[in-house]
Order: C-alpha cells, then structure tokens, then sequence
C-alpha cells in the first residue's frame, strides 16, 4: 500500500474526521458524524483508496521512499 496523501491533506483529515466524531458524539449533528471515521483512518494511514481509484496522489515523494516498510 503505497502512501498517497501529503501531510497537509492528512493532518486535515484527521482534524474533519474527529470534529465529526466528537460532533456526533455530542448528539450535534446526528448518527452520520460516524462516517468521520473514514477520514479519520484515512489520515492515520496516509493511504485514501479514492485516490488511488481516481489516480490523484497529494503525497510529492518519490515512489522508491514512498512504500511501506516491507518494501512492498
């Protein structure tokens, strides 16, 4: 699993993604502040499979330094 997302666009996710949980927690915005999860994992792992379905790749190091630690 190749890392596709910036730290920009991660720290972002994972701020959005635990607004959203906190908010629904919160009984704010209801049982659909749940889906703040996706982002949140999304952001933590550094890998969006949206991305890699519509090609799109914010993450500007080069694919040799951009793999996981088994070298896949």
């Amino acid at each position: 699993m190749t890392i596709n997302e910036a730290l920009w666009d991660r720290i972002a996710r994972m701020i959005v993604g635990g607004l959203l949980i906190v908010l629904a927690i919160l009984g704010v915005i209801g049982l659909w502040g749940w889906i703040g999860i996706l982002p949140l994992v999304t952001g933590a792992v550094g890998y969006c499979p949206g991305y890699k379905l519509f090609g799109w790749n914010t993450c500007r190091l080069s694919p040799s330094k951009n793999q996981g630690s088994d070298g896949s």
